[in-house]
């Protein structure tokens, strides 16, 4: 890695990560589908110098655990109009492997990568709702093994559509009549198990190379895809725990990149936080309550049910011990309910403290900025972590405290940037540029666009 500072990002998650933060006073209703919320949160963003904003997606709805994503916007879209309201700042959005072709990916995040300048991210999941299925003609939803196994062939096919020109392919030379070499295209001939693709893709090299990839998965199988051939992994879904578990979770995938080829500076640790800022730890943690009083418990038992396949919660005593759930729930988003049934026994929580605690994360993260600083530099300082990605459990203001009022002092302890040194999102992240597969000549790798 060209130096040892953070790397942060903010997920532009609607109105928030807190389902019922479409109530807070200052948090616009309609924001999922606000242009003019989405270019205040970028350049907010950008003007905090981050390395780059995010776009979750879901292909599902819930008519009752999150009403403000019943009407959203897709995300290559968003940002790419975002891309002209922009100059700097890295664009990184999500598409799902397991309902998506691999040429039209590869297609969206080149184009994406092209307008912005270098500066696209793809977040590659494979989709952990079950009615996901019921919206793409399919009858069942793939087994979680299956959906990796999958995302595993269907990044190596978009992999290999972005080396289908050379660097300098297009000559477009006017008084010869040539527009490009021959010789510098190169087909796919891809034919795998789940995908057939001839290539090559009808759009050149682009700035990065490649665009940056991020992975969201933090089972077993998705901390191997992420070895295998992830650039960033956003992980700790519910916020940072402790510099302990973050610290295996880190060493665990940075310790499978070996078998790869690969060094533990090709791939970044990213885990979600949820900081809220007070001038004072009692302004701070009243701003908390009052985030957290959104939520009425009967809601905080739905959006549980969410992590669990949508299982009833309602039919359990509230305040007697969290109940005993077994597998359930390990299928789909298995890294979210084994931490949950885990702090839940640990602690000796009830049902209701659970609930509540999941639908509104606390962790240590809300207090005065320079406690908010202390806590990031001391899990960056201990190498549990290469950086964090800001989940805003209310938006716009999680993001305009933490760029306000927490970067500063970042970047006053020489922990992250003051200015802008690259073009390139993967510039901003010390990620070199991948080598052309397809290359005639040797080109440098090292060279940071």
């Amino acid at each position: 890695m060209a130096d040892k500072r953070m790397r942060l990002g903010a997920a532009l998650l609607a109105t928030g990560e807190q389902m019922a933060s479409w109530l807070y006073p200052s948090t616009p209703a309609d924001g999922a589908i606000n242009l003019e919320h989405y270019k205040q949160m970028v350049q907010k963003s950008e003007e905090g110098k981050l390395d780059f904003v995010f776009i979750a997606d879901g292909l599902f709805i819930n008519e009752v655990t999150m009403p403000q994503y019943l009407n959203r916007l897709e995300p290559v879209t968003t940002l790419s109009v975002l891309s002209a309201y922009s100059s700097k700042i890295g664009l990184v959005g999500t598409i799902s492997a397991t309902y998506s072709e691999p040429f039209t990916v590869a297609r969206q995040f080149a184009s994406l990568d092209i307008l912005s300048k270098g500066r696209a991210g793809w977040n590659l999941v494979t989709s952990a709702l079950d009615g996901a299925a019921l919206n793409y003609s399919r009858e069942q939803h793939p087994p979680h093994d299956k959906r990796y196994e999958l995302a595993d062939e269907h990044l190596s096919v978009v992999r290999g559509l972005w080396d289908s020109w050379e660097e300098d392919a297009f000559i477009r030379d006017k008084e010869s009549g040539v527009f490009f070499d021959p010789q510098k295209m190169h087909k796919l001939n891809h034919k795998g198990e789940h995908f057939s693709v001839q290539g090559p893709l009808n759009i050149g090299r682009t700035p990065q190379g490649q665009p940056v990839i991020f992975q969201a998965g933090s089972s077993d199988a998705g901390k191997e895809l992420a070895a295998k051939g992830a650039d960033a992994v956003f992980t700790g879904i519910g916020g940072v725990t402790t510099v302990e578990e973050s610290k295996r979770f880190y060493d665990d995938i940075k310790g499978r990149l070996a078998k790869y080829g690969r060094t533990p500076d090709e791939l970044l640790i990213l885990p979600g936080i949820s900081p809220v800022v007070g001038a004072t730890e009692e302004e701070a943690l009243a701003k908390y309550e009052k985030i957290a009083g959104l939520i009425s418990i009967e809601n905080a038992l739905r959006y549980m049910g969410r992590w669990f396949n949508h299982h009833d919660f309602s039919q359990y005593p509230l305040d007697e011990p969290f109940p005993e759930l077994g597998d359930l729930g390990s299928e789909n988003y298995k890294s979210v309910t084994d931490r949950i049934k885990k702090y839940a026994k640990d602690e000796g929580l009830t049902l209701r403290q659970v609930a509540l605690r999941n639908a509104t994360p606390k962790g240590t993260l809300v207090g005065t900025p320079v406690q908010i600083a202390d806590e990031l530099e001391r899990f960056f300082h201990a190498g549990a972590v290469d950086g964090f990605i800001l989940l805003g459990h209310v938006l716009p203001e999680g993001i305009s405290d933490f760029v306000d009022h927490v970067v500063p002092i970042l970047q006053a302890r020489g922990l992250f940037r003051t200015e802008y040194e690259h073009d390139t999102l993967r510039g901003h992240l010390g990620l070199k540029v991948p080598v052309n597969r397809n290359a005639t000549r040797v080109e440098s790798d090292s060279n940071l666009k």
